[in-house]
């Protein structure tokens, strides 16, 4: 239980930290041509990315460091199709997850009003939406980055689905946390990590 609070503490700061720059995953964010029109001089990276982008494919990143991942607009070329890859394998799993929370909810209330037979199907169905949780925020958190970051003003459909991002990444890290110790807060916290996490796949819809 201790590694997995100190997971999910880690991944609350690098959802926290002012370096986001998750976009959309259509073709203008990413659109190749854009690297051709740019000159030498500038550079094959955002200005801002992900701090998790930024350890992995940074100009000094792990991937830059040890030849995975060259710095060269041939290998930013595919990193951009990767990251389209990633994103599209993010929303596949991110509909999973959310199917898995809301029967993981259906088997917890039953549970929760004493139908103590399903108490190993509840706690298999947790382990299973936890892994599919974790391996969704990790293709949205460890993908390349994008080619540019477009700066939008005012509040976004974007934003919006960061701010829930951090409600519902904390309530999951409770919902793990109180699973033994408290019955009551453990339901509360599960409720709020499905809401914010519906609303913040619903938010990129509009």
């Amino acid at each position: 239980m201790m590694m997995r609070l100190i997971y999910g503490v880690l991944l609350s700061v690098i959802l926290a930290t002012p370096l986001w720059s998750q976009d959309r995953t259509g073709a203008e964010a990413d659109d190749l041509f854009l690297l051709m029109e740019t000159s030498s001089e500038e550079s094959l990276l955002p200005e801002r990315m992900l701090l998790s982008q930024r350890l992995l494919w940074g100009e000094k990143g792990l991937f830059r460091k040890v030849g995975w991942a060259p710095l060269t607009p041939d290998m930013r070329e595919k990193e951009l199709e990767l990251r389209r890859k990633m994103l599209t394998a993010h929303q596949v799993v991110g509909y999973a997850t959310l199917a898995g929370m809301l029967a993981q909810g259906i088997i917890g209330g039953r549970l929760y009003n004493g139908e103590y037979r399903l108490y190993n199907t509840h706690k298999t169905m947790g382990n299973v939406v936890t892994a599919l949780y974790f391996t969704d925020a990790g293709l949205s958190l460890l993908a390349p980055p994008p080619l540019i970051n477009k700066k939008v003003k005012g509040w976004s459909s974007i934003k919006a689905h960061k701010a829930l991002a951090t409600v519902h990444l904390s309530a999951m890290i409770a919902t793990q946390a109180l699973a033994e110790e408290d019955k009551k807060a453990h339901k509360t916290a599960a409720y709020t990590a499905f809401g914010a996490y519906a609303a913040a796949m619903v938010v990129m819809k509009f």
